[in-house]
């Protein structure tokens, strides 16, 4: 199943959460090898992960982590603008509708339609939050798996070569591409609304409650 955990939260779900920062050490240091993180505990961790993102997460049976993806609004911190502007020739994408993505992993074990579900649960938070598009940073792999979901990116800049190709993308969610990924995930959209509900109570569209995120814009108008 899916859950929305926001990183404030992350301690009632310690099994969720270790193995989720764990499989995130396995995909992106040891199978991609890239330059990131990994503590004493074996956990990859980022300054993103300080800043209360909402994570989304596949649940496996024995509640260990299957996949997961992090979200935060494109108001504050982000990766793409502290990291990647020249991909997006020097403009910074700050919103209240746009949202980044990142840290996209899936654990050795995730079984098919893990990758979907997550796009779908995407899918989501962008119709209750008010979110129109999602930004995020992606490698050459990753093409292929999101054509294979049905939710491929408008890609807005790119650097490398092959395998080493790094892009800046940008995802928006029609009504066709949820029924495209939900086909994929082997999730009725009913149950990935049901899977949401479970997650924040009754249906938040933009409460401030369930949303820290609205609740700090509202604050600061």
């Amino acid at each position: 199943m899916i859950r929305y955990i926001y990183a404030e939260d992350l301690n009632n779900f310690p099994k969720l959460a270790r193995t989720m920062f764990e499989d995130r050490a396995d995909q992106f240091k040891t199978r991609l090898g890239w330059a990131v993180t990994v503590d004493e505990r074996g956990f990859e961790r980022d300054e993103y992960d300080d800043e209360n993102p909402l994570y989304v997460i596949w649940e496996n049976a024995d509640g260990s982590h299957g996949g997961s993806m992090r979200l935060l609004p494109t108001t504050g911190k982000t990766m793409v603008n502290d990291h990647f502007v020249h991909l997006t020739d020097g403009v910074r994408i700050q919103s209240p509708i746009i949202w980044e993505c990142t840290r996209f992993c899936l654990s050795r074990g995730a079984t098919p339609g893990v990758a979907a579900a997550l796009m779908l649960a995407g899918g989501e938070v962008m119709k209750e939050f008010g979110v129109e598009h999602y930004v995020g940073v992606f490698d050459a792999r990753m093409v292929r798996i999101y054509r294979r979901i049905g939710s491929s990116p408008e890609v807005l800049g790119s650097e490398g070569e092959g395998r080493e190709r790094i892009s800046v993308g940008l995802w928006e969610f029609s009504a066709e591409a949820q029924a495209s990924v939900a086909k994929s995930a082997g999730i009725t959209p009913d149950m990935s609304k049901r899977w949401f509900e479970l997650s924040f109570g009754a249906p938040v569209s933009l409460n401030e409650q369930a949303n820290p995120f609205l609740a700090n814009l509202t604050a600061a108008a």
